[in-house]
């Protein structure tokens, strides 16, 4: 099992390009199910979540062209299979996602309950509901959910009990196939449903409201073929930014609208960063200063948002002053805050809320990172440990961020991913 090795002590400086978004790739590569032409996906970022998909799909037997530049052609006329096995979908929850694409389409869907991080239960009920509103027949068997619909489903008026990004994507992806309206009331807001939009309506569906949380969708009777291009991925960028912040550096990411990053520019500004921004540009420069401690709640979109709830707490762990942080989205986020603390963070965890009390430094350490977020939090605090810190389960890693260590590396970090048993930890100097 690779690692990561991260020498801390580097100042952050330079330029970095910010890739596509892999919490809008995997939706509208599951959308592409619903075509009924070949559609073309680019700005795909290289990651194992992508490939974990483009795996699925096969399996259902959509045709699929993969190019030099990482465009993905998807011929969906070629589906002979309608289920989704539990090896696959246990290790991404966005493969539930051809749910809904697969019952609107064809009818028919056999979906393994869904597995992904371990960062606490996120059920699939508002799924469910929604599709068995729209006229589906719904069974659950032996962890499989069995959906059926006697012909076209039907349009319905939705009211999610809770803002859930997959559910307003399930349950969007369903509608555009059926016969009336439907509207989703208390709808999930991100940019990557409002990009999931954008394709579906790229394909001939008309769908309205999208990035507000009223989303109307008018079925219509077939999707045709396409191409479109995947938008940049915000966290990706704001977990270099951050970056750039906790090492009292300069980082300046390219190919990104500063609009996505609101949330995270407010906090890092508060924290004492020179924020300049351009039309798809954003720089930070902390001007060698040490960051200020800031406390954060996370919400959705337009929110702080907690895919880098981690990576804030690295930089309050050797912030000025105490700060908290509240986690409203998820249970078991803050596995990552014990691996600080055996950096030397001062951490403390009281139900959903943490209490950083700012030091100076941190000490290296060999840690674990438990998800995908918080293995990027753990690197980062690695940047301003003393010593080599050692990351392991880096697999997390290479299912969210293409080519993390390459980038951070062209930003002056020292760091290198090594065999898992290949290395033998040296003592810290005092």
């Amino acid at each position: 099992m690779d690692k990561l090795i991260i020498t801390g002590g580097q100042r952050l400086n330079g330029e970095v390009c910010v890739s596509g978004a892999k919490n809008a790739a995997l939706p509208i590569m599951a959308a592409a199910l619903l075509a009924d032409e070949p559609v073309t996906i680019a700005n795909v970022p290289h990651l194992h979540d992508v490939t974990t998909i483009m795996e699925l799909l096969a399996k259902l037997g959509v045709k699929l062209t993969l190019d030099q530049r990482m465009n993905i052609t998807l011929d969906p006329r070629t589906i002979t299979n309608f289920h989704a096995p539990y090896d696959l979908v246990k290790t991404m929850r966005a493969s539930f996602l051809v749910l809904g694409p697969l019952l609107a389409r064809h009818g028919q869907a056999v979906v393994s309950l869904p597995g992904g991080c371990a960062i606490g239960p996120r059920p699939v009920d508002i799924h469910i509901r929604g599709m068995h509103a729209m006229g589906a027949t719904i069974t659950v068997e032996n962890g499989y959910i069995h959906a059926t619909t006697n012909g076209r489903l039907h349009g319905a008026h939705l009211l999610l009990d809770k803002v859930t990004v997959t559910g307003t994507e399930n349950l969007m992806m369903a509608a555009t196939l059926a016969e009336g309206e439907t509207v989703l009331s208390n709808a999930a807001r991100e940019p990557e449903v409002e990009d999931l939009a954008n394709f579906l309506n790229t394909l001939g569906a008309k769908v309205t409201g999208a990035g507000t949380d009223t989303i109307i969708i008018q079925g219509v009777e077939k999707l045709n073929g396409g191409q479109y291009s995947v938008l940049p991925d915000r966290i990706e960028a704001g977990t270099y930014l951050i970056a750039g912040a906790i090492t009292g550096g300069r980082v300046k990411v390219k190919g990104i609208s500063p609009i996505l990053l609101e949330a995270v520019l407010a906090k890092l500004q508060e924290a004492g960063a020179h924020i300049t921004t351009g039309s798809d540009w954003v720089e930070l420069d902390m001007q060698g200063k040490r960051p200020k401690a800031v406390n954060i709640t996370t919400a959705p979109y337009p929110g702080f948002a907690t895919d880098l709830q981690a990576q804030l707490m690295a930089l309050n762990t050797v912030a000025e002053g105490v700060s908290t942080i509240t986690e409203m989205m998820f249970e078991n986020r803050f596995m990552h805050a014990y691996e600080m603390i055996r950096m030397g963070a001062d951490i403390e965890v009281q139900g959903n809320t943490a209490i950083c009390r700012g030091k100076s430094s941190l000490t290296a350490a060999e840690v674990m990172a438990t998800d995908l977020r918080a293995s990027a939090g753990l690197v980062l605090a690695g940047l301003v440990a003393q010593g080599d810190t050692i990351v392991d389960r880096i697999y997390h890693i290479d299912r969210g961020y293409e080519c993390l260590e390459e980038k951070l590396a062209l930003l002056g970090a020292l760091i290198r991913r090594i065999p898992g048993k290949a290395y033998v930890s040296k003592p810290v100097d005092d």
